[in-house]
């Protein structure tokens, strides 16, 4: 691949988060190579793909931090409630 100007590097990453218009996409466990062909630079993922509707970061993790709850059932409190942080975490305390 060096003969034809194609250079591959491995990135050690933890999480890459893909942000859409009204939703994200989380790839846990990732596999990340860096290619670089001819000045141009792509990227290839390879992992655990989990989809977040509506949902951002912050949110995740306030209903983490106020349920001491994990992850997994934060975002699936919020995608339930429609990403209503409030309605939530409620839930998750009713539980």
């Amino acid at each position: 691949m060096k003969k034809l100007g194609i250079k591959q590097q491995e990135i050690d990453a933890e999480e890459v988060v893909i942000k859409l218009k009204d939703k994200e996409l989380i790839i846990r466990n990732p596999q990340v190579s860096k290619i670089n062909m001819m000045g141009q630079e792509t990227f290839q993922i390879v992992g655990d793909v989990e989809e977040v509707s509506g949902t951002g970061e912050e949110d995740i993790k306030v209903v983490i931090e106020q349920c001491s709850c994990s992850r997994e059932d934060a975002v699936k409190a919020l995608e339930k409630n429609e990403g209503d942080i409030a309605k939530a975490i409620l839930s998750i305390k009713k539980e």
